[in-house]
């Protein structure tokens, strides 16, 4: 098993990332959360899980082992292969799933493409227990900065639209679709709270956590930023509906 990948990253499209590993170029299949945080040019680490098929090797890359531990077991439910659980993930994050699983809310998960009610409800009683109960938030190294995806960056850095612009625009979405949806999700993001500190720290686990938001413009006291892996999933869903 390929358990990790660590390299340059040498391009990043819709269908997933190239990273050169001592010369050689290894096309990872991955989530939007890690898309996300890929930059061509940089240096990045991130947690596989190689899928083996008679007619092909693909590699899932993934910025926390959290959630690559999660792929992985949500391919043991009847009917979800790789590329389900992909969606899953897109979607939700673990510890969402989490939440949903264990309150067997099969509302949340059928707002994965692909799943259907009967879909949840097999899903939420094979996997009942299964996934662990959901973290408090804290950060999990892994991609550049030693944060998961989505972690804001140090207070210099780009901001949280920035990223998320960015992670849409390397998805394929037009950049006028892109600023569209970060319209439309940023009040939500704003009034819940979802935000992470300039350390790195997670300051609210999903939406609707408690967290520590500043003004309009989420700025704050200047170190408060909202989680980017939150707003692109929230980003994703509203592009998913048009």
């Amino acid at each position: 098993m390929i358990a990790h990948l660590d390299g340059v990253v040498t391009s990043v499209a819709p269908e997933g990332a190239v990273i050169d590993v001592g010369g050689v170029g290894l096309l990872v299949q991955c989530s939007p959360g890690t898309l996300a945080g890929l930059r061509t040019g940089e240096r990045a680490r991130v947690s596989t899980s190689l899928v083996v098929r008679e007619d092909a090797l693909t590699l899932y890359g993934f910025g926390s082992e959290d959630e690559r531990g999660t792929f992985e077991l949500l391919q043991t439910a009847s009917g979800i292969g790789p590329r389900l659980a992909l969606a899953m993930l897109a979607t939700l994050s673990p510890d969402e799933l989490r939440r949903a699983i264990a309150a067997e809310d099969v509302t949340v998960l059928t707002r994965v493409p692909g799943i259907g009610r009967k879909g949840a409800q097999r899903i939420v009683l094979e996997l009942a227990g299964r996934l662990g109960p959901a973290s408090d938030g804290a950060a999990v190294a892994g991609l550049p900065g030693g944060g998961v995806p989505g972690t804001a960056a140090a207070a210099a850095g780009p901001t949280w639209r920035d990223q998320v612009r960015a992670g849409l625009v390397n998805l394929g979405w037009q950049a006028r679709d892109a600023d569209q949806a970060i319209a439309a999700v940023e009040p939500e993001l704003l009034a819940t709270g979802v935000v992470a500190d300039g350390a790195g720290a997670v300051g609210a686990a999903g939406v609707g956590g408690p967290g520590q938001v500043g003004d309009g413009a989420g700025a704050g006291q200047g170190a408060a930023e909202v989680d980017v892996a939150v707003a692109l999933r929230a980003a994703l869903r509203v592009l998913g509906r048009r």
